[in-house]
């Protein structure tokens, strides 16, 4: 039996070639202004080469007083199009789909400007404290996602991903822990949730692709918010349209949280049981046997691979060997790509990957 690993998987009609994604991680390499460069060109078209399904970016900031740190990239001018769609061609051009995660990071600014939160918590004893947005505010958060999502359309990405996690703005608003507000964004599950809802919505009106959304599944936290939490939440947003549910876990508190592997793989695997909505498990996935373990067993359907890919850029070639898989290979990575042996016949690209030594 073939490995599910390497089985195409078609979310709201897009195909990926497999079902490995890069997980969004923070590079900090951007101008300040949020321009993309180069080394995005490069560091995210390595990982298609490399044999990724679907490539995440980093987080785009919706707003410039959004990014999680120094160097991150933006989405909040249409300035910013331009440098994005170098990427998103250089991904696509070898065969993987391109994601844009988009968010804003509330009180975890990670630059020079104020904050701010959903109440004026500040994230630690030490952090600064953060402006308790009005209602303007957060319609004005709620308009620029959806100009977010325009602009990475018009940027040609295949997949876009809200930002719902790791204590970052829209986390706050669903933790009880970070969102002590009175007024109709704040309380009870449904108005905790409702600025996610509005962001939906608002992504939604200019976005009809794979539309994924990040959470932290659990707060880590005493008083916080629990697995269990998101079978309602996760009902809702399976209505108003999103195709998959990306499941990571924490950052709303400063906790020790024990980390194994697959530690946060039960989540994904709740909501998709419960649910009967796609998930993507994430969370030290080192190795094609334990992605592969996680799919054939129904825990999730892609998996996102972080920090091993980092490590490694073919990580997905990796995990085929580890699999024992064949999977295509670029036809410049094989001896006969490599031109060494010239005076031989040059074989199709689709035969080259049979012709590998492995």
């Amino acid at each position: 039996m073939s490995a599910l690993l390497f089985e195409p998987i078609t979310i709201n009609g897009v195909e990926f070639r497999n079902r490995i994604a890069m997980s969004p991680m923070c590079m900090h390499s951007a101008s300040d202004d949020g321009e993309t460069n180069d080394f995005h060109v490069i560091h995210y078209g390595a990982r298609a080469l490399g044999g990724a399904g679907l490539v995440m970016l980093e987080t785009a900031a919706v707003l410039p007083n959004g990014p999680i740190g120094p160097g991150d990239i933006g989405i909040w001018d249409d300035r910013h199009i331009e440098g994005l769609s170098r990427v998103t061609s250089a991904i696509q051009r070898f065969g993987a789909k391109a994601g844009a995660q988009i968010g804003h990071a509330g009180r975890q600014l990670g630059i020079d400007l104020p904050s701010i939160a959903p109440s004026a918590i500040p994230f630690t004893a030490e952090s600064r404290v953060p402006q308790a947005m009005s209602v303007e505010q957060i319609k004005e958060v709620i308009h620029a996602f959806g100009e977010g999502a325009r602009r990475a359309r018009e940027a040609g990405f295949d997949v876009i991903e809200i930002h719902c996690a790791h204590g970052y703005l829209l986390n706050q608003f669903l933790s009880p822990l970070a969102n002590t507000r009175t007024d109709e964004y704040g309380g009870s599950q449904e108005n905790r949730y409702r600025i996610v809802r509005e962001v939906i919505d608002a992504v939604r009106r200019e976005w009809n692709g794979p539309l994924f959304l990040r959470i932290s599944s659990t707060d880590y936290a005493e008083g916080g918010n629990r697995p269990e939490d998101f079978l309602l939440w996760g009902k809702w947003m399976k209505e108003q349209g999103i195709d998959l549910i990306d499941c990571s876990s924490g950052g709303i508190a400063m906790v020790q949280v024990n980390t194994y592997p697959n530690y946060q793989v039960p989540a994904a695997e709740l909501l998709r049981r419960e649910l009967d909505i796609k998930t993507g498990a994430v969370g030290l996935i080192e190795n094609g046997r334990q992605a592969e373990e996680i799919l054939q067993n129904g825990r999730a359907d892609i998996v996102l691979v972080g920090r091993e890919m980092l490590k490694d850029p073919f990580w997905a070639r990796t995990a085929a060997d580890d699999l024992n898989t064949v999977m295509p290979v670029p036809p410049q990575y094989t001896r006969y790509g490599s031109g060494w042996q010239r005076s031989q016949p040059r074989l199709p690209a689709a035969e080259l990957a049979s012709t590998v030594e492995r």
